[in-house]
């Protein structure tokens, strides 16, 4: 149909198009967001309170009185038609005493008062309600859009597509987990006779979008590991069995299986696409440097693009210690890089003088050419867009990527979401474990002051971090407010970070707070990532049950990374959220943690998963139907596995035209 013609009227058709629906095929994947039930109640043992749908024959004839405040108050008796009454009051309904007829049967909807046996009531409506009829769904819709011309919209639609909805799912699946066909699910959903058939709908839906998911996720594994390398020297293990034996401290159990993952996949012909993940404090930065290590016995030179400069100059103040007494060479490129500075540096790297280098944003400028780019790293990925990804892979030839995130999930979940990478993930701390305590503090404690007084004595830096940027009604704490209270008590320590910044400014202050003046950074959520202050050891954390579980865990991970004993504060203006954050308290375990954050708010809230590519699924829900998830995936396993299949074609195809150029590493 037509793009704006499924309704005569423009004003709908415009309201659709503002949800983005132009055709029958949208309207009809525009789920109900839920149902009005109007099957009608056993009126035996009733609860108070409890939701009540009444079919009865007025007894009495509405009498309308006023209280003192002038709410006109409707009150009539009915009969059930199980023969019990009950006495219904309405309030607000003077028009009641005229539309209402004595001795006529009615459907009445409202709240039961056990005590009185009254109903308040919410709606009546002439006649009986058809059972067939009871359920109603309401839908998501602007407000200027009334749900009775969207359900007459979705039966148009359903009627005009009918003999027409294909099913992707293969029959054989259909068949083995006995689920409805598409056509079926969407008509069960929009108009369910039962509860049963809306279960039926979503067992359908969900399996086949966890389906689709697992399996475009699995074609795009596919398609990146036969990208096979132009170059492909095998890396002497020896040379780095040698160079982990000059490490001046072990290894974790974790890092050695890492790194061994990551190595074996790099002496692979077919390109490597793993994400290396862990809690803060973990050591994937120190795998990431085996990593460039191995990168350099084979010859080749390796990326490491870090999201902001200061974490890009601490990369590479460490990889030159740690790499001191080899021969390795590493640069250093940002965007604040004088230009002069810059041109000398890209003449080098194209020929091949620096093995590795360590930057931000600006290794992908189209100017610099790299001598044989055989490694890109790119930490904290999720700050990073796919077409800046793919512009630095596309500058050597097939590069291996390592991705990573300080952003622990669930395993399970992991292996869903990133279904088109390896996984290499690290649990264990290294032996120099981080000291942070949490406390839950008020906002006006004057403890506060106290504590960020001792810790500048200490000569240590302090996070005073809060949940907005400028001040507000509702008196949430903001970093602009926190900003004026902090420097009136300590006066030139302090500096102030949020996202509205501009990108120069935001980096001085970031600088000057690392190796500068600034002894105090009021800042927004900004520094969760992407910032390494080894002697900031105090974090106060205003308004901390704004917050999400998952980002209060990577704000504290901002501090005590040199092992000095630290504290981190959260402060609530309600001590009444204090369970909501009392997690944070009892457990330092990231993965923990983000699984009381899934289980709270949701994937999608995760802090990084959004940015990492995660869709918003319309049916599926990531953490209740992951065994739906766990199910798809091994089912997309095998449809790949026997692909020449017949029954396969459809299902593959179909994925196959709906995957983003964007995600494959290289064409």
């Amino acid at each position: 149909m037509a793009k704006g013609k499924l309704s005569s009227s423009p004003r709908i058709n415009y309201l659709l198009g503002s949800m983005g629906i132009f055709s029958y095929y949208d309207v009809i994947n525009h789920l109900p967001r839920r149902y009005d039930d109007f099957s009608l109640t056993k009126e035996r043992g009733l609860e108070d309170k409890e939701r009540v749908v009444i079919y009865a024959k007025i007894v009495s004839q509405p009498l309308i009185s006023k209280t003192y405040r002038r709410v006109s108050i409707a009150s009539f008796d009915i009969l059930s038609d199980n023969g019990t009454y009950f006495k219904v009051i309405a309030y607000n309904r003077d028009y009641l005493g005229k539309i209402i007829k004595l001795n006529e049967y009615y459907t009445v909807i409202g709240s039961y008062d056990k005590k009185k046996n009254t109903i308040n009531m919410i709606n009546i409506m002439e006649g009986k309600i058809s059972q067939n009829d009871a359920l109603r769904p309401i839908y998501s819709l602007p407000k200027d859009l009334a749900n009775r011309d969207y359900v007459r919209l979705v039966n148009k639609s359903l009627n005009e597509l009918e003999g027409h909805i294909g099913s992707i799912v293969p029959f054989s699946y259909q068949r083995k987990y006995r689920l409805v066909t598409k056509e079926t699910a969407l008509r069960y959903a929009h108009q369910p006779k039962n509860n049963e058939e809306i279960r039926q709908s979503l067992r359908y839906l969900k399996y086949e979008e966890a389906l689709v998911f697992s399996l475009k996720n699995q074609l795009i594994k596919e398609e990146n590991k036969s990208l096979s390398k132009l170059k492909k020297e095998p890396i002497d293990l020896s040379s780095c069995d040698a160079f982990l034996k000059t490490l001046p401290y072990d290894l974790t159990e974790d890092q050695k299986v890492a790194a061994s993952e990551i190595i074996e996949d790099m002496n692979q012909s077919s390109l490597m696409y793993r994400l290396l993940q862990g809690d803060v404090g973990t050591g994937k930065t120190l795998v990431s440097f085996i990593a460039l290590y191995a990168n350099y016995v084979r010859g080749d030179q390796g990326a490491l693009m870090a999201p902001t400069e200061v974490l890009a100059k601490q990369h590479y103040e460490n990889a030159k210690k740690l790499f001191q007494g080899t021969k390795l060479k590493i640069a250093l490129l940002v965007g604040s890089t004088p230009i002069s500075e810059k041109k000398e540096l890209y003449k080098e790297i194209e020929e091949g003088y620096y093995d590795i280098i360590i930057g931000t944003h600006a290794l992908f400028t189209k100017s610099l050419v790299y001598s044989s780019l055989g490694l890109v790293i790119i930490d904290e990925q999720h700050r990073f867009g796919v077409n800046q990804r793919k512009t630095l892979l596309n500058k050597g030839d097939h590069a291996d990527l390592l991705m990573m995130s300080a952003t622990p999930i669930p395993r399970s979940l992991a292996l869903s979401i990133y279904g088109d990478l390896e996984i290499s993930t690290l649990y264990k701390f290294p032996n120099v474990k981080r000291d942070v305590k949490t406390k839950i503090v008020s906002t006006e404690d004057d403890s506060i002051f106290e504590y960020v007084g001792k810790t500048l004595n200490e000569k240590r830096k302090v996070y005073i971090v809060a949940p907005l940027i400028e001040f507000v009604e509702d008196g949430k704490y903001s970093a602009e407010k926190l900003y004026a209270r902090f420097v009136l008590k300590f006066g030139a320590k302090v500096g102030l970070l949020h996202g509205k910044m501009k990108a120069e400014e935001k980096e001085k202050v970031l600088n000057d707070f690392a190796f500068g003046d600034i002894d105090i950074l009021v800042s927004t959520q900004v520094i969760e990532v992407g910032i390494d202050v080894k002697s900031a050891s105090l974090m106060v954390i205003y308004d901390a049950a704004s917050f999400g579980l998952a980002s209060l865990h990577q704000l504290r991970g901002r501090i005590g990374r040199d092992g000095h004993s630290s504290i981190c504060l959260l402060a609530l203006s309600d001590m009444e959220d204090k369970e909501k954050v009392d997690i944070l308290v009892k457990s330092n375990d990231g993965f923990e943690i983000a699984e009381k954050d899934l289980a709270i708010r949701g994937p999608g809230e995760l802090v990084g998963v959004r940015q990492s590519g995660i869709p918003d699924f319309r049916f599926v829900n990531m953490i209740d139907d992951i065994k739906i998830f766990v199910v798809a995936r091994d089912d997309a396993k095998t449809i790949l596995k026997n692909k020449d299949k017949s029954e396969f074609k459809y299902i593959i195809d179909y994925c196959k035209r709906s995957i983003d150029e964007e995600d494959i590493i290289k064409a």
